[in-house]
């Protein structure tokens, strides 16, 4: 550890040396650390610091040989023994911390959880404009200069007087003030007419008083119509159950399971009206932000201003804010994406996860954290309620609510009281030998053309943007592949260009072979191809595509949906952003198409992910008055997942795909903990790769455990890095954790790993 003192421990108490001087030290989380060289580090704490350092301040501290300054957070503050090797904190940067005791216990927790840096950790926790670059604060308060008089409104209307032949602009403002007491300056001068000059001559004269004042950076909200006067007789029975069980001493979790269009949001909003009136604030997540504008708009037509939304679209002045809205109390109630699960809410009561099965509630980067553990975790000290919510729920959660773990309501009827759509299966085997060689089965023609005629909407699904996912040679075989990464390059019409959805990577479309000159052909067909077929069978009609390349700008996907909305437009075609969520009246039939694609993924949960994705999608039919359609296009009809799906039969495919996790003894039962090598030399990483398998395998105790590999990665080659993992079966336990710790922060001080990033992951 090079001259930054000695790692501190600040469980333990501060020693006692008797007649020795004391000195007041720090111990600080340092950022930009590797996790193998994270700890706690020891910082004296000069005399003018002394009333300023406290835990959860952020400091500047020098750092290593060089004594280059980096940021730290302050964990602990005790007197010590003299140390001729500790350093001073060089700096405070800001008066008060804006970091909890309770955000520091978390901060630790997720260290060893989610084998990350503490200083990460706090990253994570909050939003971007607190961050700083150097000693500057990345984003400011907003403020705006108001006038107000500086003396009674009489004595201002007896001042205008004297002054509208003389100063006829300081009478305009004077009268103006008079009237309405106080203004934002711009304001006042635009409806005076008058200038800055004659501002500042009243303020001279003693007349008015100009001051800056703090303005918060407010989201636009579209408040939704939605009246939730009463609950039906079921969802009556699930939410006294849930009020009780809320309501107790002790934390606790529950699993809402309820079809598409059971009225879960309801319950949701009964829930959050009992916890505010009980004076404790509630935190909702949703797992896309295409959701958050639709959820955001029934909860702030509920709950007003006391509605924060926390998500990355935000600009970062109105995250900031809104943050700084939860902080002090005025915003009880957060509606956001992952990241809102550290929302600094007072007394919080209640944390809903909606559609809680959704993969993006995990982080793929560090912290590598899912949102449900750290609910959990805030739950269990706060002693608030977890409600997580699904038509289609994880696997696991439901495990461990048929086991007890968690407690367990079901919602088996719509709302409404209109049966779940009816699904039509279109064999695409049987099209091809029809000759139908398009993307769009008849089957699913004639509905959509009937739609039409009945002005109702359509929503087509299709997990795959672009317009061709590959551009082969029949010829050669040659193949556009990205040359920074093992994946094929996917061809847009829209700019006709080649690129790699993982990287960026661009090459204009080709024509013809670079290897043997015969011509191209282009497969697999995206969201960009099935919109041209779409307006090809229905030339007078409109379509809206909501994929990953319309929605790319601040807000864009509430535009496209209200668009939508508003103008009736019959077709919504999307990737997963319209599987989930969305709620239209109008809406009577779903198209699903390529429905086999995603059972073939290389991942343990595929067959789960596909069942939940056709299931949702289809739910988003048949919501309103009219009944609900869905047609399904697949290549394997007989395939369970799929007949699942389209019987919207969940505790079939749930009995199913839990006894195959026990045979094969995968998560819910035992954890998977992946150590992934990363780095530009694909010797050096497949050798860092064998040698943590090694090290694993000597170093873990459970004896029920499995270390497998080292095996590429599904996209081997990324961005230009390699990647393989090892991948250890285990229980989830804290010896476990603590073996794999030790194992990645051991490799890099290896000079054979050198270059090569060494990281771990968990799924439970």
């Amino acid at each position: 550890m090079t001259g930054n003192g000695q790692e501190a421990n600040h469980s333990l108490p501060a020693l006692r040396c008797g007649g020795e001087q004391r000195v007041l030290c720090a111990q600080i989380a340092v950022s930009e650390l590797p996790y193998s060289a994270d700890k706690p580090y020891e910082y004296s704490v000069p005399e003018s610091l002394k009333q300023t350092v406290v835990p959860g301040l952020r400091v500047l501290v020098p750092f290593g040989r060089g004594n280059r300054t980096r940021e730290g957070v302050v964990l602990s503050v005790d007197e010590r023994g003299p140390a001729s090797r500790r350093k001073p904190v060089a700096s405070a940067l800001e008066t008060h911390p804006i970091i909890t005791e309770e955000q520091i216990k978390l901060a630790v927790w997720m260290r060893e959880r989610f084998f990350c840096t503490a200083y990460e950790a706090f990253r994570a926790m909050l939003p971007a404009g607190l961050w700083f670059k150097g000693s500057e604060r990345q984003v400011r308060d907003k403020t705006v200069l108001f006038s107000m008089l500086a003396v009674t409104g009489e004595e201002a209307w007896e001042a205008a007087q004297r002054k509208r032949q003389t100063a006829p602009k300081q009478a305009a403002l004077l009268e103006v003030l008079a009237q309405v007491g106080e203004a934002s300056v711009p304001d006042l001068l635009t409806y005076s007419g008058a200038g800055r000059e004659s501002l500042r001559a009243l303020e001279k004269q003693e007349l008015v008083i100009v001051r800056p004042r703090e303005v918060l950076r407010r989201p636009t909200v579209r408040t939704t119509e939605y009246s939730p006067i009463s609950l039906n007789q079921e969802q009556e029975v699930v939410f006294q159950s849930l009020l009780e069980q809320m309501t107790g001493a002790e934390a606790s979790a529950a699993l809402l399971y309820g079809v598409t269009g059971s009225g879960k949001t309801s319950i949701y909003i009964f829930l959050i009206r009992e916890i505010l009136r009980r004076g404790r604030s509630a935190i909702v997540l949703v797992p896309e932000i295409a959701l958050t504008p639709q959820l955001v708009g029934i909860f702030t037509s509920q709950f007003g201003d006391q509605v924060a939304l926390l998500h990355s679209s935000l600009s970062a002045g109105e995250r900031y804010d809104e943050w700084k809205r939860v902080r002090s109390g005025n915003a009880r109630v957060v509606v956001g994406t992952r990241s809102a699960v550290f929302a600094p809410v007072h007394e919080l009561g209640l944390i809903i996860m909606d559609e809680e099965h959704e993969t993006s509630y995990k982080s793929e980067s560090s912290p590598r954290y899912h949102a449900r553990d750290v609910a959990k975790y805030r739950c269990a000290k706060a002693g608030a309620m977890l409600l997580l919510g699904s038509a289609t729920p994880d696997v696991g959660t439901m495990y461990h609510a048929v086991n007890g773990d968690y407690s367990f309501y079901e919602l088996r009827k719509r709302f409404n009281g209109k049966p779940l759509p009816a699904v039509i299966m279109a064999d695409m085997r049987a099209e091809l030998q029809k000759g139908n060689r398009g993307d769009l089965s008849g089957v699913l023609l004639e509905e959509m053309r009937q739609n039409v005629k009945e002005s109702k909407q359509t929503i087509l699904f299709l997990n795959r943007r672009g317009a061709y996912s590959s551009v082969v040679c029949p010829e050669c075989g040659f193949t556009y592949e990205c040359p920074r990464c093992s994946v094929s390059l996917t061809y847009h019409t829209a700019n006709r260009r080649m690129m790699c959805h993982y990287c960026g990577y661009s090459r204009e479309g080709e024509r013809v072979c670079p290897e043997c000159g015969q011509e191209l052909k282009y497969l697999g067909s995206g969201t960009q191809k099935i919109e041209e077929q779409v307006r090809e069978a229905f030339p007078d009609r409109d379509v809206v595509r909501m994929d990953a390349d319309t929605v790319s700008l601040s807000h864009s996907h509430e535009k496209l949906l209200d668009r939508f909305r508003d103008e009736k437009v019959p077709f919504l075609l999307g990737t997963q952003m319209v599987a989930k969520g969305l709620d239209f009246e109008d809406v009577t039939l779903v198209g699903v198409l390529n429905a086999d694609a995603g059972l073939y993924a290389s991942d343990y949960r595929a067959r789960e992910r596909t069942f939940s994705l056709i299931s949702q999608v289809i739910g988003r039919a048949g919501r309103g008055d009219a009944s609900g359609r869905a047609v399904i296009q697949t290549f394997t009809p007989e395939n369970d997942v799929i007949r699942s799906a389209a019987h919207q039969d969940y505790d079939g495919f749930y009995g199913r795909e839990i006894e195959i996790r026990r045979a094969l003894k995968l998560p819910p039962f035992r954890t998977l903990y992946t150590i992934t090598c990363s780095g530009a030399d694909e010797t050096a990483v497949l050798r860092t790769a064998a040698m943590a398998a090694a090290m694993m395998r000597d170093s873990i105790k459970d004896p029920e455990a499995d270390v497998l590999g080292p095996a590429a990665a599904p996209v081997t080659r990324m961005n230009g890095r390699y990647r393989y993992k090892v991948t250890v079966c285990c229980g989830d336990t804290r010896d476990n954790r603590r073996t794999i710790g030790y194992v990645v922060r051991t490799l890099p001080s290896d000079r054979r790993t050198r270059g090569v990033l060494i990281y771990a992951d968990s799924e439970c």
